[in-house]
């Protein structure tokens, strides 16, 4: 998805892709390797002016690696560690004094019941590299649970993540740009719903949030992209805890262009995925102002159709207002394949909702109806 913004900027993109049937058909020219290979991924760089990234599991120790030979890196790998270590994210937010659960690092079952003890049940176990979309989390209620997590201390990782298991109304991400310049943009707060542990319906700006609330999350992640020197897309995923002081607490981040995004293709003046091209090639950066009272967005995952194109004329025609994006993948069950824009020009957030969610349900299951 950020093919189209490099094209209109007259930036050639290549793409190293894991397989062929990723989200690479778009751009200019890709190449399928393995990026956890450090060979491949300094074969690929000396084919490009600048390396960025759409996930954080390039291995950390290649991308020092890469940096200690000149490859410019955006961001750098000291910087996208805090969105690939849970762990580390967890210590430098403490030492930024921004809100966050209370947290122990635990490398053994005695010390992950000693932390939940302390904590207070239920905890969330987490592992510190790797999870993603609910993946690598685990919810523990009590003592014997704990204790069954002992297989999970597997040698794998130094240590896990225990924190608290937060009560919130709703969750939030605040995102924000930085350029290689230092300049920096931040988007509206935005509310997202999950489920299943992946992102499912983005409603921006977030409904019934408290003014004071958004500014000071926006200010949380200009602090963070400025202490830990991103360059690009951050996304910093948040609860919303209004009986808090600060309203807010810091759930993960991720450096890059996000899912929590995507209503900016259609519901902001700069796409997250143009802001991100001129934030790594050092442009000025684009205006963020949204372009409607509210925009939804909504995911569709893999489901039982599989001819998602022949199903787009019956959500379009019902839907001439929504825009649709695919993303290229071959489907499979519970794979994010695409999502849908609709923006509430007229303000009924709770119309552009219903939209949303039915023209994604018609391409999931290629029904026909109009």
């Amino acid at each position: 998805m950020m093919a189209p913004a490099a094209i209109n900027l007259g930036v050639k993109l290549h793409v190293l892709a894991e397989a062929d049937d990723v989200s690479v058909t778009t751009a200019a020219r890709y190449t399928v390797g393995d990026y956890t290979d450090y060979d491949t991924l300094a074969a690929f760089a000396d084919t490009v002016d600048v390396v960025t990234f759409d996930h954080e599991h390039v291995p950390t120790q290649h991308l020092q690696r890469l940096q200690d030979a000149g490859v410019p890196l955006a961001p750098g790998p000291g910087a996208l560690v805090y969105a690939q270590d849970k762990l580390v994210m967890r210590r430098k937010m403490a030492e930024l004094g921004l809100p966050q659960p209370n947290w122990r690092a635990v490398s053994s079952v005695d010390e992950l019941l000693a932390a939940a003890q302390d904590i207070g049940y239920p905890v969330v176990l987490k592992t510190p590299r790797g999870g993603y979309d609910g993946k690598g989390v685990w919810v523990l209620n009590s003592p014997k649970e704990a204790q069954e997590a002992e297989v999970w201390f597997n040698g794998d990782h130094e240590a896990l993540l225990v924190e608290a298991k937060v009560n919130f109304r709703s969750e939030l991400s605040a995102q924000i740009a930085r350029s290689t310049t230092g300049e920096t943009k931040a988007y509206p707060v935005v509310e997202t719903i999950q489920t299943d542990g992946v992102a499912d319906i983005v409603k921006a700006p977030a409904p019934a949030l408290k003014d004071e609330t958004a500014h000071s999350a926006q200010q949380a992640a200009e602090t963070i992209a400025n202490s830990i020197g991103v360059t690009g897309m951050l996304a910093v995923e948040l609860f919303h805890t209004p009986e808090t002081a600060a309203g807010f607490m810091i759930n993960e981040l991720a450096m890059r262009p996000h899912n929590t995004g995507h209503w900016t293709q259609d519901g902001a003046l700069t796409s997250q995925f143009e802001q991100h091209v001129r934030a790594v090639l050092g442009l000025p950066l684009g205006a963020t102002d949204p372009i409607a009272p509210y925009t939804v967005m909504k995911n569709y995952l893999g489901a039982e159709n599989h001819d998602l194109y022949g199903a787009f004329p019956a959500a379009m025609r019902k839907y001439p207002h929504a825009k649709i994006h695919a993303y290229g993948k071959s489907v499979r069950p519970g794979r994010k394949i695409g999502h849908v824009n609709v923006l509430a020009t007229n303000g009924d957030l709770d119309a552009a909702l219903a939209a949303a969610i039915d023209a994604a349900e018609i391409i999931r299951h290629g029904r026909t109806d109009s």
